[in-house]
């Protein structure tokens, strides 16, 4: 019996740590417990195992190596950091202008607030990172809202909740973070890959949004034109003017877009299918960017201010895009690597934001000094509010996918640069809620807790792995994964389904750093990228905040949605809360899509591969190796610049024979070396001469035996 348990010991143990954690136990202290207590084991069954456990006493010394080891991982310090910064933008306010303006853009649309929700949802997950900061947030403003109006408390629910679990899969996510480190890779690479899976995840729930209004109306209604803001005098001359302004810039736009797709649109009849389709979607594009700057220019009517908005939009994209395309073609002049994928489009939104800002400003000076103006209210206040975000998304993943900063150091820069706007948001609004101390003392100790425990987890996990390594574990959990039948697909399909399952319990911290680990062997066994492996995983461990019954974003939705029925602050109207079933049905929905996307990273590696394209490529058959002369006689290959003069010759001075006996290549002429048969040449006969400049006796005669 001894025996067998020595010899399995390693799914013994694992089936242990599952045991624990269900008992309920902190997760720190059961991968600590754990770890200890099979070492223990292990040592004691170590003979009886054939050589299967490695374990002896003198191992645990290096334990504190370890932990140390986790204290000085500069890769960690990026948590803090984006922790900082989400909670500072959440708790000054930043969501709350994001919401109320979104939601007054998309107002009269039918779900016109849900996709408010999803696309704040998405450049919350940007600017912060934070699930928990993104679902209370959107909780306290969005909810009563959508309420208010008549959205179905399911989909009210759900959509909060799923929108806030994009702060796991859109750059900065501590998740990735993480991930990274667990799987030895680059933290930028890890955010560049999952750039666009996150983007795709948001569309897919705007997608869902869009099913829901379109089939039952009911569920997702827009909101009434009477209570949309930001609207223009209607007849007004500043409407005609703002109307005709923007539609003759659409439409020029359009002309723009026409021109540069020529070269495509005869693809239409014969290209391949690929082509024709890319085609298509071009025309669609165009005619109807087109269509609607003819109406806003024929009409000249223009209540909400779209066509200003519309066409800033549009210059600041091209303007962005045609700058980094320069800039691409003057690197690639210089043969200095261009910029592709997620760099391009980052660095393109942060040339459109500039152009943005600035003609912002300069609209708002024009209606102070002078009351004209050549943007809607709509746009300007649109601008403002979304720079500040859109800025911190720079700051912070510009600076990282350029190379200019680590991520360690774009935290730091985001955590600095919320804290500055929020100082400024406060003097902007004059309202002292925007930034104070308190608010920053309680930012900073949710901020310690988070980190400290993170850290506990990963100490917890370094003990567990010592031993499971040392009893030959990762070998068990290899052979497991990779005598899986279906390759790589299966292998894929087998551990989403794993994590899928045991998200249920654990959450992602803790999936993280128990099973990542066990994974990376297998994985590279198998060829597969381990990028692509940990954004699929990344998407994969949403589910771990949206399904009951330990759902997280689940939990903190109920923590701030009504529960029982309450009083309408605008309208007065008595009206329903909402109940922990109704959260629960709303998320499953989005369950479903989590999934599906985890089958289109798995089916479209090309949406995570292409970080590898943004990387510099090195032909090395151009790679040329020169050495400069050292100017050393018999040393050509050394590199030169030491001025360093010739050795001398051992004894004094060359032999008498150094140009025709001395061995070629050797510097000042040393002697060849003697016989074997022992005889010595006539120049050290007897005993050596001393060695000069030493002040060292001469070594003993080669022969014979030493004087006593």
């Amino acid at each position: 019996m001894a025996a067998w348990i020595a010899q399995n010991m390693a799914p013994i143990m694992f089936a242990a740590l599952i045991v624990f954690l269900l008992l309920g136990y902190p997760v720190a202290f059961s991968l600590g417990a754990c770890g200890l207590l099979f070492f223990v084991v292990g040592v004691e069954l170590a003979p009886l195992s054939g050589g299967a456990i490695s374990l002896s006493w003198p191992l645990l010394r290096s334990l504190p190596e370890r932990i140390f080891g986790v204290m000085s991982n500069d890769t960690l310090l990026a948590i803090p950091f984006f922790t900082l910064m989400g909670l500072v933008l959440e708790r000054s306010g930043m969501a709350e202008d994001l919401l109320d303006t979104i939601g007054q853009l998309f107002g009269t649309i039918r779900g016109g607030l849900a996709y408010a929700v999803v696309f704040v949802g998405a450049l919350l997950a940007a600017t912060t990172g934070v699930v928990a900061a993104s679902v209370i947030s959107m909780g306290l403003i969005s909810l009563p809202i959508m309420m208010r109006y008549g959205y179905d408390r399911r989909v009210a629910a759900g959509v909060i909740a799923a929108s806030g679990t994009l702060a796991q899969i859109i750059p900065p996510s501590l998740v990735l973070i993480v991930m990274a480190d667990q799987l030895g890779k680059s933290v930028g690479d890890m955010y560049e890959a999952a750039f666009i899976p996150g983007i795709v995840l948001a569309i897919l729930y705007a997608v869902y949004i869009f099913i829901v209004a379109t089939f039952k109306p009911e569920y997702a209604p827009g909101l009434p034109a009477a209570d949309v803001a930001f609207k223009e005098t209607v007849g007004s001359p500043a409407e005609n003017f703002l109307a005709r302004f923007g539609g003759l810039a659409v439409c020029a736009m359009a002309a723009y877009f026409l021109y540069g797709a020529l070269p495509s649109l005869g693809k239409i009849v014969s290209g391949d299918f690929g082509d024709r389709i890319w085609a298509a979607i071009q025309v669609c594009f165009i005619a109807y960017i087109a269509k609607t700057g003819v109406g806003f220019l024929v009409r000249g009517k223009d209540e909400r201010g779209l066509a200003t908005l519309l066409a800033l939009a549009l210059v600041s994209a091209v303007v962005g895009v045609e700058v980094m395309s320069m800039l691409n073609a003057k690197n690639a002049a210089k043969k200095i690597a261009e910029y592709k994928g997620a760099d391009f489009v980052v660095l393109c939104m942060g040339v459109g934001i500039v152009l943005a800002f600035a003609a912002a400003c300069v609209n708002w000076i024009l209606d102070k000094l002078t009351g004209m103006r050549f943007l809607s209210h709509l746009a300007q206040q649109v601008t403002f509010v979304m720079v500040p975000p859109l800025f911190l998304i720079f700051l912070v993943l510009g600076t990282i996918f350029i190379g200019v900063a680590t991520p360690t150091e774009g935290g730091a820069m985001g955590a600095a640069g919320s804290i500055l706007l929020a100082i400024f948001k406060r003097w902007l609004d004059k309202n002292p809620k925007r930034f104070n101390f308190a608010l920053l003392k309680s930012a900073v100790e949710a901020t310690a807790k988070l980190s400290a425990f993170v850290v506990f987890i990963l100490v917890g996990a370094r003990i567990f792995s010592l031993t499971f390594y040392g009893v030959n574990g990762h070998l068990w959990v290899e052979h497991l994964l990779t005598s899986l039948p279906g390759g790589q697909v299966g292998f894929l399909v087998f551990v989403n389904i794993l994590v899928f399952f045991l998200a249920f319990f654990l959450d992602f911290f803790e999936l993280a750093f128990i099973i990542i680990p066990l994974l990376v062997a297998p994985a590279v066994t198998l060829g597969i990228d381990l990028i692509w492996l940990g954004v699929m995983l990344g998407v994969n461990m949403q589910t771990s905040f949206m399904h009951p019954p330990f759902g997280f974003a689940l939990f903190y939705l109920r923590s701030v949605a009504p529960t029982q029925p309450y009083n309408d602050k605008v309208t007065g109207k008595l009206t329903d809360g909402v109940t922990t079933g109704q959260i629960y049905y709303g998320a499953i929905p989005f369950v479903i899509i989590q999934c599906i996307m985890v089958g289109l990273v798995i089916a479209f590696p090309q949406m995570v591969m292409h970080y590898k394209k943004s990387s510099p490529t090195i032909d090395t058959s151009t790679v040329q190796i020169n050495i400069p002369n050292s100017g050393i006689p018999g040393l050509p290959g050394i590199p030169g610049g030491l001025s360093l003069p010739p050795p001398p010759a051992l004894g004094g001075g060359a032999p008498s024979g150094a140009g025709a006996g001395a061995m070629p290549g050797l510097p000042g002429g040393l002697p060849p070396p003697p016989p074997l048969g022992g005889a010595q040449p006539a120049a050290s006969a007897g005993a050596a001469p001393a060695l000069p400049g030493l002040g060292l006796p001469p070594p003993p005669p080669l022969t014979g035996a030493p004087k006593l």
